[in-house]
């Protein structure tokens, strides 16, 4: 068993001008692992997510992805390292046909094949088959989340991002996406959760990661920490 972490971040800050937003995460996530990342609204979760990714350049600390320095890398030097992002809002190419939108992201994996084909994205999310020549801009919204999940499982990569995946779908569609992340979970793929249901966040990864105004202040095993109320404390729930 390899026992290098796949994503190991040390002392990361981060600033979107003189906004000091990030202020010395550290955050290791072996390969494979499901960690959930917390906290309220504006406490810094998307920006350690797109600092991770290279998107936010005002940043510091020591980021190493697959062994890899990617401290100063720019985001598609870490799509190489085999991470996968489903951004809030969903980025789908709207005047793309939804098979355009999949296969242009298509690409084997390490061993150059690899589990994810076309075929086997329609079949984990049946209503893309049905609107195979529709174009993005066409989708509602579930599909269109549906489209960049399938996507991102269509690079396939050693970790998929996925920022509040859920948000604003209804409740069938949601169930649905919890469903796949279970899937996706048990292929073995890392994933990186940022979700506002919690409960259902812990449930469906294996450590949660709290964060407060840009600090963690509470880790654990997702089982150990989902009910107790220093979590509930730090969410406002």
């Amino acid at each position: 068993m390899n026992a290098q972490p796949f994503i190991d971040a040390q002392g990361v800050h981060a600033w979107y001008g003189s906004s000091h937003v990030l202020h010395g995460v550290d955050l290791i996530m072996a390969r494979g692992e499901t960690l959930g990342l917390l906290g309220r609204n504006g406490m810094g979760k998307s920006t350690l997510i797109r600092t991770l990714l290279g998107h936010v350049t005002q940043r510091e600390g020591r980021i190493a992805i697959a062994g890899r320095d990617c401290s100063r890398a720019r985001p598609h030097q870490v799509a190489r390292c085999g991470v996968a992002y489903v951004p809030e809002g969903r980025g789908v190419f709207p005047n793309l046909s939804v098979r355009e939108n999949l296969v242009m992201a298509s690409r084997p994996g390490r061993d150059g094949a690899g589990p994810w084909t076309l075929d086997a994205v329609l079949k984990t999310f049946p209503r893309l088959a049905e609107r195979l020549g529709h174009l993005g801009g066409q989708l509602s919204g579930g599909e269109q989340q549906m489209l960049s999940i399938g996507r991102a499982l269509m690079t396939h990569p050693e970790l998929i991002i996925l920022d509040e995946a859920t948000e604003g779908l209804a409740p069938q569609i949601v169930a649905d996406i919890w469903r796949v992340i279970a899937q996706i979970r048990a292929s073995g793929i890392g994933t990186l959760i940022v979700d506002r249901d919690y409960r259902k966040v812990a449930a469906n990864t294996d450590r949660l990661l709290v964060l407060q105004k840009g600090q963690v202040v509470l880790a654990g095993p997702s089982a150990a920490l989902r009910d107790s109320a220093e979590l509930a404390s730090y969410l406002g729930v």
